[in-house]
């Protein structure tokens, strides 16, 4: 049997033993301190920046004067912004369901663990240890018109006529395929990682009953990568309307031409802010690209319900 505490002071300290509950919740909140705390000083704090100078015009060389809302409306009325909106959702409905199908396509082909696959899987990862730039600069080459590569292969099919980055049709088709071509192997080991989680008695009991591949495919497997599908969408959606590779490309590839037709929302913030030296217009389309991305962010967890299934 234990003794009680003999001192107050012992007892007052017994008093605010934490519960086990409680215990936990802590040690949680502990462990996600860091990243929360890198999180809020490396992107909280600059969006929160970026937010109070759309209400100020700033040249970058001293001048500073509050403006309000002129920044937040005129971004509204501007042709060239709307239109790199429609040409950034334009991107956006292009590559993210091209990443989720050719992502899950080559995991689905390559699960397998045997030799030959892991060098296949090599080979499709390889593109990400490459620069970016020199990505760009070595897809320019071969897109070239006349003399390209892709060109001169698509000439025999009778559409060597088309210009791969000339074309306002085809510049932007151009830059989502190089942007999966890059991805692609990323995106294919997310998907891996999924099928691996999935328990292999499902499969066993399916073909026990005569389910094909496909119908494997259909009731088992794309209802339990549902988790792993939330993700890769929601990734690749952030990804697509941040920039992230594709401001390279497009800088290298396109300078957000022809016509504008590649001019992504990104692309045209960074040409207002770092060519023509509009900081507070470009922090304010920058803070309104942030609401648009976290609406999105929030539609996609509504219609998916962030990834979660019933396994019954």
């Amino acid at each position: 049997m234990s003794r009680p505490s003999s001192t107050p002071a012992a007892r007052k300290a017994a008093g605010f033993r934490l519960s086990a509950r409680h215990r936990e919740w802590v040690a949680g909140y502990l462990f996600v301190a860091p990243d929360a705390i890198g999180l809020f000083i490396f992107a909280g704090l600059p969006m929160l920046l970026a937010l109070g100078l759309g209400f100020f015009t700033l040249d970058g060389f001293g001048g500073f004067q509050f403006s309000g809302l002129a920044n937040y409306r005129r971004m509204f009325v501007d042709p060239l912004f709307l239109q790199s909106l429609k040409v950034t959702l334009a991107y956006v409905l292009m590559l993210v369901p091209s990443l989720y199908i050719v992502g899950l396509a080559l995991a689905l082909m390559v699960q397998k663990g045997s030799a030959l696959n892991a060098v296949i899987r090599s080979m499709f990862f390889l593109p990400q240890m490459v620069s970016l730039v020199v990505v760009a600069l070595v897809w320019q080459v071969l897109l070239v018109d006349k003399i390209g590569f892709v060109p001169k292969m698509t000439g025999f099919l009778g559409l060597g006529g088309l210009s791969w980055l000339g074309d306002p049709d085809l510049a932007l088709v151009s830059v989502v395929v190089v942007s999966v071509w890059f991805l692609m192997g990323f995106y294919m080991l997310i998907f891996l990682g999924g099928l691996q989680d999935i328990p292999k008695e499902y499969y066993e009991a399916a073909r026990m009953d005569g389910a094909g591949y496909f119908a494997q495919l259909r009731h088992i497997t794309l209802p339990l990568l549902r988790p792993t599908s939330f993700f890769v969408l929601l990734v690749s959606t952030v990804a697509a309307v941040a920039g992230g590779q594709a401001f390279d490309l497009i800088y290298v590839m396109t300078k957000g031409g022809p016509a504008n037709s590649t001019s992504l929302a990104i692309y045209y913030i960074y040409q207002q802010a770092f060519q023509y030296n509009e900081y507070g217009y470009a922090a304010a389309m920058a803070s309104f690209l942030v609401l648009l991305l976290m609406a999105m962010t929030l539609l996609l967890f509504v219609l998916t319900r962030g990834g979660r299934f019933n396994y019954d």
